[in-house]
């Protein structure tokens, strides 16, 4: 009998996982548009930031190498403690950009 509970216990602990994880994975990513994007000036690729309006802005700054960034630095999508639900590209960028510590 304690073999089967410990069996549902174990499958319920890693359909509980198994949920959590495709939920995190169909977030929303960030749309440019967006006008908290368009506020932080927002852009999927660090490449296409604004030289002009951000002078300091250096193309090896993306979304990964923020402290800002939630997410493990090798993954395409990660969150962003200013987007609340939604995702950034690991190799965007935008105004608030500070150099993880």
């Amino acid at each position: 009998m304690t073999s089967n509970r410990r069996i549902f216990l174990m499958s319920l602990a890693a359909t509980g996982a198994t949920l959590s994880a495709a939920r995190a994975s169909a977030q929303a990513v960030v749309d440019e548009k967006d006008p908290t994007a368009v506020a932080l000036s927002y852009v999927a690729d660090t490449t296409k930031a604004d030289g002009k309006k951000f002078p300091k802005h250096d193309k090896a700054q993306q979304c990964n190498g923020c402290a800002l960034w939630q997410a493990k630095p090798t993954d395409a999508l990660g969150n962003c403690a200013l987007f609340a639900g939604k995702q950034v590209h690991a190799k965007g960028w935008c105004s608030a950009w500070a150099k993880k510590a």
